[in-house]
């Protein structure tokens, strides 16, 4: 179980490592190529439309073929890509490895995702084992730039990220080939999109897709966004002038991101202690007077209040995910988290090019930001009705029941 936990979180960490830094490495490829903005960010929309597309076409294939056949063609789709980052010097080469990685990404997180389910004893279990694993993840957010920063420093290409990337993948690999899997059952679905059908026809699995569409919807804002905000319009006011809102802009992101990951650990403890239909509705709640705030008192007050919000959305992705992969059998655990992240990653795009447009048309970023706004305030009544009628309520009862309780993950 150790070893299965420890594999799961580690990929999660692995993947974030280069999925995270793509916002540094885009200023290196603009100069070395001589690109515009829009094309530099090729390699954002390869990476997410790669991770989508095998969401979608690809999640179900853990639930036809098992676990560890799948894990093991991502990582080693993962592993090739990575190292031939070394291997070209075009941008073509380059746009076209970021999409094979996104979907070498899609399919081992699939898998990884339906192996969670799989090692879990409850429905909140397994809420408190993606929570840890998002966690992860956001250490991964945190390392990743942090090593390429030292690499750009130190003159090194960041070509080499994707090596490191590569030989921990390997390493991940070889793991894979060793650990004992947990008996699953396999899904009565082997042709076709069969499993993705029945997954795109749940009507919880799309209700928490939308909430998911949401939140990645806000959560961009904060990490494509919120350098630009608070470079165009530096805090002035009392609230926010001086050296310590000068360091705060600095390192915003960071703080943000530190937050997040933070919260996700912290979450994993907490939604075993609280009902989390109470805990994503206070939060998101969090989150709208954050942003409403922030766009009402200018950057003065955006500059804490923005970084801070990664606090309160640490739990929401994870538990979103997990309720919505957990609103169907085990069997399907793969088709439905391949639908949840095709959700996630077409939001990674869409919504911070639909801020951008906002804010190239406004004149300003900050009413992309009223945008986003609009989000987390749409993502609040939605978990609000979630809290009060509880919809889910019967089927997760009925899933612990037929899923979990007579069963043990070895």
């Amino acid at each position: 179980m150790a070893a299965i936990k420890g594999l799961t979180y580690a990929m999660f960490a692995m993947f974030a490592m280069t999925t995270d830094s793509v916002g540094l490495i885009i200023p290196e490829v603009i100069r070395t190529f001589g690109l515009s903005l829009t094309a530099a960010g090729a390699f954002q929309y390869a990476t997410m439309g790669g991770i989508a597309v095998a969401g979608l076409l690809l999640g179900q294939l853990a639930d036809r073929f098992g676990r560890r056949p799948i894990l093991v063609v991502g990582l080693t789709l993962f592993a090739a890509a990575s190292f031939a980052f070394l291997a070209g010097d075009t941008f073509l080469f380059f746009t076209a490895l970021m999409g094979i990685s996104g979907v070498a990404i899609g399919v081992f997180k699939t898998a990884a995702l339906a192996l969670i389910g799989d090692i879990s004893t409850s429905t909140a279990q397994h809420t408190a084992i993606m929570n840890t694993a998002e966690g992860f993840f956001g250490v991964g957010s945190i390392v990743g730039p942090a090593i390429l920063a030292r690499l750009l420093g130190a003159g090194v290409s960041w070509q080499w990220l994707y090596v490191l990337a590569g030989s921990i993948c390997v390493l991940l690999l070889l793991t894979a080939l060793q650990v004992r899997y947990p008996e699953t059952a396999r899904s009565a679905t082997r042709v076709g999109m069969g499993g993705t059908a029945i997954a795109m026809k749940d009507p919880y699995v799309l209700l928490f897709s939308a909430g998911v569409f949401l939140y990645v919807a806000i959560e961009a804002a904060i990490y494509v966004w919120m350098p630009t905000l608070l470079a165009a319009d530096r805090p002035t006011t009392s609230l926010g002038a001086g050296s310590s809102a000068t360091w705060l802009v600095a390192y915003s992101l960071s703080i943000f991101f530190f937050l997040r990951a933070a919260g996700r650990f912290l979450g994993a403890w907490m939604l075993t202690r609280f009902p989390w239909q109470a805990v994503l509705a206070l939060f998101s709640g969090s989150i709208l007077l954050t942003f409403v705030f922030s766009v009402t008192m200018g950057a003065a007050w955006a500059v804490y209040l923005l970084p801070l919000s990664g606090l309160f959305m640490s739990v929401i992705y994870p538990t979103l995910n997990s309720k919505g992969i957990s609103c169907l059998p085990k069997a399907e655990h793969g088709a439905a988290a391949g639908v949840i992240l095709c959700f996630t990653c077409v939001s990674a795009v869409v919504a911070p090019l639909a801020m951008g447009a906002v804010g190239d048309a406004m004149g300003h970023i900050a009413y992309g930001f009223w945008l986003a706004a609009g989000f987390s305030g749409l993502l609040f009544v939605g978990l609000l009705l979630n809290w009060l009628f509880d919809p889910t309520r019967a089927v997760l009862e009925r899933l612990d029941i037929s899923e979990y309780r007579n069963s043990t993950p070895f």
